[in-house]
Protein backbone atom coordinates (compact mmCIF):
# COMPACT_ATOMS: atom_id res chain seq x y z
CA UNK A 1 0.00 0.00 0.00
CA UNK A 2 1.32 3.09 -0.81
CA UNK A 3 0.81 7.35 -2.27
CA UNK A 4 -0.58 9.87 -0.32
CA UNK A 5 -4.22 10.89 0.25
CA UNK A 6 -4.65 14.73 0.38
CA UNK A 7 -7.40 16.41 2.24
CA UNK A 8 -8.18 19.88 1.44
CA UNK A 9 -9.88 22.99 2.81
CA UNK A 10 -9.70 26.51 1.42
CA UNK A 11 -12.54 28.94 2.52
CA UNK A 12 -12.68 30.99 -0.55
CA UNK A 13 -12.01 28.23 -3.51
CA UNK A 14 -13.45 24.75 -2.29
CA UNK A 15 -16.18 24.94 -5.74
CA UNK A 16 -13.91 25.87 -7.92
CA UNK A 17 -11.02 23.52 -6.57
CA UNK A 18 -13.16 20.59 -6.78
CA UNK A 19 -13.85 21.34 -10.25
CA UNK A 20 -10.54 21.00 -11.23
CA UNK A 21 -9.49 18.40 -8.49
CA UNK A 22 -11.78 15.71 -7.79
CA UNK A 23 -9.37 13.11 -7.11
CA UNK A 24 -8.48 15.55 -3.73
CA UNK A 25 -10.71 14.29 -0.16
CA UNK A 26 -11.99 18.34 1.03
CA UNK A 27 -13.09 18.69 4.27
CA UNK A 28 -15.46 21.59 5.92
CA UNK A 29 -12.38 23.49 7.98
CA UNK A 30 -8.62 23.25 8.58
CA UNK A 31 -9.09 21.37 11.97
CA UNK A 32 -10.89 18.44 9.71
CA UNK A 33 -8.40 18.67 7.46
CA UNK A 34 -5.44 18.38 10.53
CA UNK A 35 -7.20 14.97 11.98
CA UNK A 36 -5.00 11.94 11.88
CA UNK A 37 -2.46 13.63 8.86
CA UNK A 38 1.28 13.32 9.06
CA UNK A 39 1.46 16.88 8.36
CA UNK A 40 -0.10 19.97 7.36
CA UNK A 41 0.25 22.36 4.17
CA UNK A 42 -0.61 25.59 4.48
CA UNK A 43 -0.84 27.18 0.79
CA UNK A 44 -3.19 29.71 1.54
CA UNK A 45 -2.18 33.04 3.79
CA UNK A 46 -6.67 33.70 4.74
CA UNK A 47 -6.77 35.37 8.28
CA UNK A 48 -8.10 32.71 9.50
CA UNK A 49 -5.14 30.16 9.11
CA UNK A 50 -3.12 32.73 10.67
CA UNK A 51 -5.79 32.15 13.90
CA UNK A 52 -5.61 28.74 14.42
CA UNK A 53 -5.48 27.18 17.98
CA UNK A 54 -1.95 25.56 17.94
CA UNK A 55 -2.71 23.47 20.92
CA UNK A 56 -6.08 21.82 19.13
CA UNK A 57 -3.77 21.49 15.77
CA UNK A 58 -1.17 19.66 17.26
CA UNK A 59 -3.34 17.14 19.56
CA UNK A 60 -5.00 16.55 16.07
CA UNK A 61 -2.04 16.28 13.96
CA UNK A 62 0.05 12.31 13.98
CA UNK A 63 2.78 14.07 14.42
CA UNK A 64 3.53 17.65 14.81
CA UNK A 65 4.36 19.11 11.63
CA UNK A 66 3.42 22.16 9.60
CA UNK A 67 5.06 23.52 5.82
CA UNK A 68 3.98 26.84 5.60
CA UNK A 69 4.19 28.21 2.17
CA UNK A 70 3.24 31.86 3.00
CA UNK A 71 5.72 32.03 5.99
CA UNK A 72 2.28 32.90 8.11
CA UNK A 73 4.08 32.19 11.45
CA UNK A 74 7.54 32.36 13.18
CA UNK A 75 10.11 29.50 13.53
CA UNK A 76 10.31 30.06 16.81
CA UNK A 77 6.76 30.59 18.04
CA UNK A 78 5.94 27.17 16.17
CA UNK A 79 9.46 25.30 17.74
CA UNK A 80 8.34 26.67 21.19
CA UNK A 81 4.61 24.87 20.54
CA UNK A 82 6.17 21.57 19.83
CA UNK A 83 5.73 21.77 15.80
CA UNK A 84 8.43 20.82 13.46
CA UNK A 85 7.98 23.58 10.86
CA UNK A 86 9.50 24.26 7.72
CA UNK A 87 8.27 27.47 5.54
CA UNK A 88 9.74 29.25 2.48
CA UNK A 89 13.22 30.93 2.90
CA UNK A 90 13.47 30.71 6.62
CA UNK A 91 15.17 28.21 9.20
CA UNK A 92 13.81 25.16 10.30
CA UNK A 93 11.67 25.97 13.60
CA UNK A 94 12.21 22.40 15.85
CA UNK A 95 11.40 21.77 19.32
CA UNK A 96 13.89 21.80 22.11
CA UNK A 97 15.28 18.41 21.99
CA UNK A 98 13.93 17.32 19.09
CA UNK A 99 16.12 15.03 16.50
CA UNK A 100 17.74 17.09 14.01
CA UNK A 101 17.26 14.65 11.00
Amino acid sequence: AGGATIRAYDPAAMDETKKRMPELEYRDDSYAVADGADALLILTEWNQFRALELDRLKSLLREPVIIDLRNIYEPGKMAAAGFRYVSVGRPEGRPAGSDAR
